[in-house]
């Protein structure tokens, strides 16, 4: 699969998305790679708007038939919006992972997204990952 160019990525498989020209608002998500992994997604867990979310840092989890894992933000910054849409229908995520986003936050440190993946280096990382 190729992954979004306009994507950051972690290594624990979310990205994010910069969503105004200020560089101010991120959309998060988990990737196509996870999805696969966790199979098919039952529940998930999220923060209210207004919570604090810290980079590197579990914010929710996410239930599938296989196991639940943790989410993990790949920034800091305050939760302004999350996907009411999952709480009814969370397999959008296993058909549009990079579009079934999770949260919206207002980014607190914009420095943070250098250290994410570009799309090729995260695709150079699944594919060692797998070996």
């Amino acid at each position: 699969m190729a992954y979004p160019k306009e994507l950051k990525y972690t290594k624990e498989h979310e990205w994010v998305r910069v969503e105004d020209a200020t560089g101010d608002i991120g959309t998060i998500g988990i990737t196509d790679h996870a999805q696969q992994a966790l199979g098919d997604i039952v529940f998930v867990e999220l923060p209210k708007p207004g919570a604090d979310i810290t980079a590197g840092k579990s914010f929710g989890t996410v239930e599938s038939v296989k196991a639940v894992s943790e989410l993990y933000a790949p920034v800091s910054g305050s939760v302004t919006a999350v996907n009411e849409e999952l709480n009814t229908t969370p397999e959008k995520i296993n058909r549009e992972p990079h579009t079934a986003w999770m949260l919206k936050v207002k980014i607190k440190d914009k420095g943070e997204l250098a250290s994410l993946l570009s799309a090729g280096d995260y695709e150079k990382f699944v594919a060692e990952e797998g070996k």
